[in-house]
């Protein structure tokens, strides 16, 4: 069976073909939610996603990752440099959780599940940060950073859990979930 990709993120293309299934991408234009718990947030974008495209004798896979704050609040993509700068600032010297949230559809049946993975940021780094703004790269990315980013390198101490959570795509909970409920 086709796997429909409701996404048009290149780091998630990436990651679905590590399934090894048939895929396309779908991008979908599913209005974002931001609701008050990062969790419920992540959930909430990723049923619409999935559901916003018509499976059409396939799977649906739809995907929403969702930077959390230190009080659960979701921290999303920076619209600014002073944004990007200010949320890179916070996540600096502490521990904070990523949440991916998965929905499966065939549109009978639909399956979801959330992955959590905490990432260690070290101290701030103003030099480091600053230029890792100047690479555009925080933009089209939930809490201003790719952990997969080298320029970021020095300043991601840990990762505990899901390293692909955190780029986007918790891959093994993807794959459970299609052997479950789909295949």
């Amino acid at each position: 069976m086709k796997l429909l990709l409701a996404s048009a993120s290149p780091r998630r293309a990436e990651l679905v073909q590590k399934l090894g299934i048939d895929f396309e991408i779908h991008p979908t234009s599913a209005e974002e939610v931001t609701l008050s718990d990062a969790e419920q947030t992540a959930v909430a974008n990723a049923r619409l996603k999935a559901l916003s495209v018509k499976p059409e004798g396939c799977i649906v896979l739809g995907a929403d990752t969702v930077v959390s704050s230190m009080d659960n609040k979701p921290i999303g993509k920076p619209h600014s440099e002073e944004e990007a700068f200010a949320m890179l600032r916070e996540l600096c010297g502490r521990t904070h959780e990523v949440i991916t949230a998965v929905c499966l559809t065939d549109g009978n049946k639909v399956a979801e599940a959330v992955e959590k993975t905490q990432v260690t940021f070290n101290p701030f780094n103003e030099d480091i940060v600053r230029a890792y703004i100047a690479t555009g790269k925080p933009f089209d990315k939930a809490g201003g950073y790719g952990v997969q980013d080298k320029e970021l390198a020095d300043i991601v101490a840990k990762v505990t859990g899901d390293y692909d959570n955190v780029v986007g795509l918790p891959v093994k909970l993807v794959d459970e979930l299609l052997r479950e409920n789909f295949l």
